[in-house]
């Protein structure tokens, strides 16, 4: 376990206990290794050779950042979606999306396809998105079903993934109906957030504890949960980007300490950069001030007093200004694409103050425009053969550091 490093942080916070729920779904005879095919081996192969080229036992104040061939290699990318992506808690959503029973919602993650949903018992459960028959996708979007019907051949699976029914078989030998149901995916809930564990091997594996925040989380479960990150909010919109950038690159981003907010964001030089400093733990960087002045009341109001803005490995982030929270997921589409989704919501109090909710919306939105245009611009620099690597700024940049090193130990790891 990495030790929790505090850079100029200190703070005390109220023990704040969290509960959460897991759901594990088992069927006979479902075996995950031989029925799922997660990745090309060659690939992955080709892919691993690149790895080494970033030395994460380097001190930041020495190191150099990862390779250009870190964010434009289709091989390497293989390679994340196997080690990195299918390995561990994933957000896919939020609980305000499936309420009741009956209610889902449909992703996708490299080449998972997923449908998550409440059953009849509005128990929460989740499931790869695939016919067992023929392998077509059985829904699509989101809303509300009583069961999964087929849109090909009319096979129909209950909410709990059990098979149903099977059109036109008669005839068919050695066929089991237990062991055609669908193929069921590792669930949680932590606060709003509805996490995913796509790893085969999970699906055999009992939970140890229930404590899905300190399995999600660690030790900046108790932090975020001290700062109201999980308590019950309105949930407002979405908003949905293709970016054409390397999935990293929008994290880099983010993890620079606002080292880019004076240059990117003009409405924002007001900010006092200097009154934040960061947290770091074992997954989880967290960015906070403990005065925030702005020279415009307007953005005071906006951005709170006392924000926070969590990355939480790999590929989420926290932007919680204690009255409203805006989360942004990043999904790579491809070495040079990635899709960037945004959510929005509000404390409950705040319901009928639509001017502030539009003017956060709004100006949220701005600085999100922004960030996509100079992470397309960075992108086209990495593919230039002018660049290879860069160095970081240790005053703002070991967040971003520590993310690199994370990557590299998952990618280097096998199991």
């Amino acid at each position: 376990m990495m030790i929790v490093k505090t850079l100029h942080f200190s703070q005390t916070f109220q023990k704040h206990v969290s509960t959460s729920r897991i759901k594990t779904n088992f069927f006979t005879n479902i075996r995950p290794r031989s029925v799922l095919k997660i990745s090309n081996s060659a690939s992955i192969s080709e892919g691993g050779l690149l790895v080494d080229e970033f030395n994460p036992k380097i001190p930041v104040e020495k190191a150099s950042t990862p390779p250009s061939s870190w964010y434009t290699n289709p091989s390497f990318l293989e390679l994340e979606l196997d080690r990195v992506f299918h390995r561990g808690w994933q957000v896919a959503g939020y609980t305000e999306q499936i309420k009741e029973a009956g209610d889902f919602f449909t992703g996708r993650l490299g080449n998972i396809e997923y449908v998550v949903c409440r059953d009849n018992n509005g128990e929460l459960e989740a499931f790869h998105n695939v016919c067992r028959h023929h392998a077509s996708l059985l829904s699509f979007g989101s809303g509300k079903k009583t069961c999964f019907t087929c849109p090909y051949h009319g096979w129909t699976y209950g909410l709990d993934g059990k098979l149903l029914k099977a059109t036109r078989i008669t005839g068919i030998k050695d066929f089991n109906v237990n062991e055609f149901g669908l193929v069921p995916i590792r669930v949680a809930s932590w606060g709003p957030f509805i996490l995913l564990n796509l790893d085969p091997e999970f699906f055999s594996r009992q939970d140890s504890n229930g404590n899905i925040g300190t399995e999600w989380l660690g030790s900046a479960a108790e932090i975020l949960s001290a700062n109201g990150v999980n308590s019950s909010l309105s949930y407002l919109c979405r908003r949905e980007y293709t970016i054409e950038c390397n999935w990293k690159v929008f994290c880099d981003n983010f993890l620079d300490g606002g080292y880019h907010v004076p240059y990117v964001h003009k409405a924002l030089t007001g900010l006092n950069l200097e009154s934040y400093s960061y947290s770091i733990f074992e997954k989880v960087s967290i960015l906070m001030s403990d005065s925030h002045q702005m020279e415009r009341q307007e953005d005071t109001d906006r951005l709170g007093s006392k924000p926070l803005y969590a990355f939480i490995y790999p590929n989420f982030m926290i932007n919680w200004q204690g009255s409203w929270m805006n989360t942004v997921l990043v999904l790579p589409l491809g070495p040079r694409k990635c899709q960037v989704i945004s959510d929005y919501s509000f404390d409950p109090s705040l319901k009928d103050a639509k001017e502030f909710i539009e003017n956060s919306y709004k100006g949220n939105g701005n600085l999100q425009d922004e960030d996509i245009t100079i992470c397309e611009a960075v992108q086209k620099g990495l593919e230039s053969p002018a660049y290879s690597s860069g160095r970081y700024a240790p005053m703002t940049e070991e967040a971003m550091h520590q993310f690199h090193c994370l990557v590299h130990e998952n990618l280097a790891y096998e199991k």
